[in-house]
């Protein structure tokens, strides 16, 4: 049979740590790799909280009733705009990350099971001051959405509409379905894309479009995948499906999974099967 070392080489410390109760030493050691693990998630976790105060306001902007058309306004708050799309990159990429990080849930778990043990037992733990019970549930929840971060976002961009009724939500939609456009034409036109100084600028565009047509899709009464959409979901699509493949897998998965709209039965059945 494989070492005492192989085995601790190859789980998790908290496996063994599960399967070997009455080990003390295994106890300590899985617990002190799994404090600082949930520190990370905990500030993820409000870092969201932040993200969502910060597209309330930034909505509030992009939306405002200033200018005429939503592609001049986009043109005249340029430096918004982009906190935006920064805002909207950062998200596919941690709900990406998160995806195949099926780890996160175990680990949360068996720190909240060995702290409710502790606490039994009436022993100090030096990890607890990190997360009482209430704020445990609320990050539970946050890392059990396949993308909490779009959710966040889908979440604030919906509130944000229904909290200012008097604003026409072709304000916010028109806001959306430009900032999709933009990235797709930068996306697909030959001498826009020679421009692009690296990839990372490539995956910034590709992630950014992802992530309005997804806010879209929650805000608009019909979604972005409707005939009525103002946004070229085909067009989208096959700028996705034209880059490296392994590349945008975790972008599709977001449009197939996280979209409201696309299991419609009003949604054009060539989208639909551009999305199999």
């Amino acid at each position: 049979g494989e070492s005492a070392q192989q085995r601790v080489a190859n789980h998790p410390v908290y496996a063994l740590a599960i399967q070997n109760p009455s080990d003390e030493a295994l106890q300590d050691q899985a617990w002190a790799a799994v404090v600082p693990l949930v520190g990370k998630l905990k500030k993820f976790y409000e870092f969201s909280q932040r993200l969502e105060a910060a597209l309330h306001s930034l909505l509030g902007a992009l939306t405002s009733l200033t200018y005429n058309d939503p592609t001049q306004h986009l043109e005249r708050e340029q430096a918004l705009a982009k906190q935006f799309a920064e805002i909207l990159h950062f998200t596919l990429r941690f709900d990406e990350l998160k995806m195949t990080t099926p780890a996160i849930q175990n680990d949360f778990s068996y720190y909240r099971r060995t702290l409710s043990r502790m606490r039994i037992n009436n022993v100090p733990a030096d990890g607890e001051n990190e997360v009482n019970n209430e704020l445990a549930n609320r990050i539970s929840l946050f890392y059990a959405d396949a993308t909490p971060m779009l959710k966040t976002l889908s979440d604030s961009t919906t509130k944000f509409v229904s909290e200012h009724k008097n604003l026409p939500i072709e304000n916010t939609t028109d806001c959306l379905s430009t900032m999709a456009m933009v990235c797709k034409v930068m996306l697909e036109t030959p001498e826009y894309r020679s421009r692009f100084s690296s990839e990372e600028t490539v995956s910034f565009c590709l992630r950014v479009m992802v992530g309005v047509i997804i806010l879209y899709d929650y805000v608009h009464p019909v979604g972005a995948f409707a005939k009525s959409s103002k946004i070229d979901m085909k067009g989208c699509i096959k700028v996705l499906k034209d880059q490296p493949p392994n590349s945008v897998e975790g972008l599709l998965n977001a449009l197939r999974y996280t979209t409201k709209h696309l299991n419609d039965e009003s949604t054009n059945k060539a989208i639909k099967s551009m999305l199999q």
